[in-house]
Formats: structure tokens, C-alpha cells, sequence
């Protein structure tokens, strides 16, 4: 069973990976926690919430259901909730287990941060996404209209549980999805990850236990590694962000409504791939085997009607850009980034235009 223990300033706690691991959020409970909140997806709790009922059944629990999808990803509906929780008995006793995806996790991690000036959480990632991603660090929050994630705090969960066997029931566009993350950490840290990425597409993609548990643990390592050393972005982990500035500008010009999150960041990987091959920061080999990779993976929603311009403005509100200038990580090699605002304005927009080409 792997086991991480992430290391911050505000708390300590394991990041399980583990089939069956459902079965343990118990023990991530404090011993004098109040009512308990799920906060979930209804399809999800129909899914699987059956064995974290079971897990949590001497406690007091209350399901919160929440919409799902980035468009509800918005304050309105972490304020829905917390009045939930206090209607039904909700005090600084309650403990919040996020059960769900990317979305979820944020929105529940939000929730638990603010209730009550702040409640514990209990991270149960259920899409792969989730996962290698949202569910650790201890990043919550929403967007604004104007752009993802830019109303938020740092809380750091109790636990994260993390059962592969969950994603015997995601779609395969979730699953993809899931799978970009992945690559994204191969390339910002990883070489031998992006190496089993890049050649054994067939049994990632067949979701072969022992191929899904490796990359999985893999990705999690990384970003475990990272956020105990760097918990609030104020150095290393700014390398996470890789393929995040161009693709969150791709989800707010679309709405939110056309890409999943994971798509965006696909797109945005390639983006910035393209950008450092014109810096000549990049060799020309790995950049390749970089797109080629991200390519297997495919296919993202098609880019039909987005504007160059329109996107690379969008840029400049997000929460990555500092005194006016866009930081972006760009990779120098296959295991290695750099993170720079050393760019021209008229260089990216033309990554982005490459990008929406090919």
C-alpha cells in the first residue's frame, strides 16, 4: 500500500493509494468529530457511496449534494452548501469528507475552510484527476467569471484517500482527462513516468491495475514531494502549473462549458511546449516526443471559432500573472521545467495560434 506523508506548516497527513482504501476514511475521522458532511456528486454517492457509508456509519452522517460541472464551480453554491450544513445541526465539531472529482474537491475543501472560520476535511478523490491532482496540496476554491480559481484559500485535509479501484466506473473522456495530469508530471518531474506514458499507452489505457496503481502513485510522489516543499506556490510548486496558464484561459473563454479541465491543460501543455521550442529552450526531440505523447491521448474537444487574441488576453487576469507579467513553466527538457515571465507578449499569443492550428 503505497503510503505519503505530506509535510506543511498548517498539518501532516498520508495520501493513501490503496484499492479498497474507501474502507479506511474512519480512520482519518478525529476522535471527537461532530456530524459529518459528504459533499458529492448524486451520481457518484449512487455509485459508491455505499462503502463510505458503511466506513462512517458510528458517526452521524448528512449527504450535501452538489451540481457538479465548472459552471457551478462558483461562490453561490459554497454558500448553498455551508447553509445546508448549518440547517442540519452543522457546529466547529462537523468534519467535511469532499467524495467526488476535481470540482468537488475544491468546492468541498472551500466549504470545510470557511464554515464555522474553518472545519476539518477528509479528501476522497474519485476521478483520476482528482486523484494526482486536486485532492492534495490543499488548494480550495472557485472562479470568477473572469477566471478559474481566483477565489480561494489553502486548507490542508486530514487524509487523502485514494482508491484506484473508483475508476473502473469512470468514462473514458475522464479517464483521458485523468491521464494528461499525469503526463503533466512527467514532464515537470519525472522522466521514468512520461518513459511508461509514452510506451505502454496500450495498458494505460486498458486501465491495467498494476500499470494505473504505478502512475497513480507515481504522480502522487511528485506532487507530495513538492507541496511539502513548497506548501503555498511560492516557489517550487509553481511548477504544477505547467500547461495551466495557457489552458485555464482556454476554459474561461469557452465558459467553462467545452473542455474539461484536464482537456484545457492537454492544450495548454502543448502551448507552452511550442513556446519553448521557439525560445530554443527546448530541444526539438523532446519537445516531440512531448506533443507526440499528449497527442495518444487524445482527442481533446474541438478548437473550431477560438481566437488567438481573445485567449492570450485572458491570460492576463490569471492568478499566476504578478505585476502585469504572465509567468509561464516551460520545459528545457523531458523531467525538467523553468518557470519565467522573461517572455514577449507577441511570442505566446503565437504559440497560441500554433497551437489552435495543429
Amino acid at each position: 500500500m503505497p503510503s505519503f506523508e505530506v509535510r506543511t506548516p498548517q498539518r501532516t497527513y498520508p495520501a493513501i493509494v490503496e484499492r479498497g482504501a474507501l474502507s479506511r476514511i474512519a480512520g482519518a475521522v478525529p476522535p471527537d468529530a461532530g456530524k459529518i458532511f459528504v459533499i458529492t456528486e448524486r451520481g457518484v454517492w449512487d455509485l459508491h457511496g455505499a462503502a463510505v457509508a458503511g466506513a462512517l456509519a458510528r458517526w452521524t452522517v448528512e449527504v450535501l449534494y452538489f451540481p457538479g460541472g465548472e459552471i457551478h464551480k462558483r461562490f453561490d453554491s459554497v454558500e448553498a452548501l455551508a447553509e445546508r450544513a448549518l440547517q442540519a445541526g452543522g457546529d466547529r465539531s462537523s468534519v467535511v469528507v469532499a467524495f467526488g472529482g476535481g470540482i468537488v474537491c475544491d468546492v468541498a475543501g472551500f466549504v470545510a475552510a470557511i464554515f464555522m472560520r474553518g472545519v476539518p476535511v477528509i479528501q476522497v478523490p474519485t476521478t483520476l484527476l482528482a486523484q494526482v491532482d486536486a485532492a492534495i496540496g490543499g488548494k480550495t476554491g472557485v472562479n470568477l467569471a473572469s477566471g478559474k480559481n481566483l477565489i480561494g484559500s489553502f486548507h490542508q485535509p486530514l487524509a487523502v484517500i485514494i482508491d484506484p479501484g473508483v475508476l473502473t466506473t469512470l468514462s473514458e473522456r475522464e479517464y483521458r482527462a485523468g491521464l494528461y495530469e499525469i503526463v503533466k508530471c512527467g514532464v515537470i518531474g519525472d522522466a521514468d513516468l512520461f518513459r511508461v506514458l509514452a510506451g505502454d499507452r496500450a495498458a494505460v489505457l486498458a486501465r491495467r491495475p498494476d500499470v494505473v496503481e504505478r502512475i497513480i502513485a507515481d504522480a502522487v510522489r511528485l506532487k507530495v514531494r513538492v507541496v511539502t516543499e513548497d506548501e503555498r506556490e511560492g516557489g517550487l510548486r509553481r511548477i504544477l502549473n505547467f500547461g495551466h496558464t495557457f489552458g485555464h484561459a482556454l476554459e474561461a473563454e469557452t465558459q467553462y462549458c467545452r473542455f474539461l479541465h484536464g482537456e484545457a491543460v492537454a492544450w495548454g501543455m502543448k502551448a507552452a511546449v511550442r513556446l519553448a521550442l521557439a525560445l530554443d529552450i527546448l530541444a526539438r526531440e523532446d519537445g516531440e516526443s512531448v506533443l507526440a505523447c499528449i497527442e495518444s491521448y487524445g482527442p481533446i474537444p474541438s478548437l473550431e471559432g477560438l481566437d488567438a487574441a481573445r485567449l492570450a488576453a485572458r491570460m492576463k487576469s490569471d492568478k499566476k500573472t504578478v505585476h502585469g507579467r504572465i509567468h509561464f513553466v516551460l520545459p528545457e527538457a523531458i523531467g525538467r521545467v523553468r518557470v519565467t515571465a522573461d517572455v514577449a507578449f507577441a511570442q505566446a499569443q503565437a504559440a497560441i495560434e500554433a497551437s489552435l492550428s495543429q
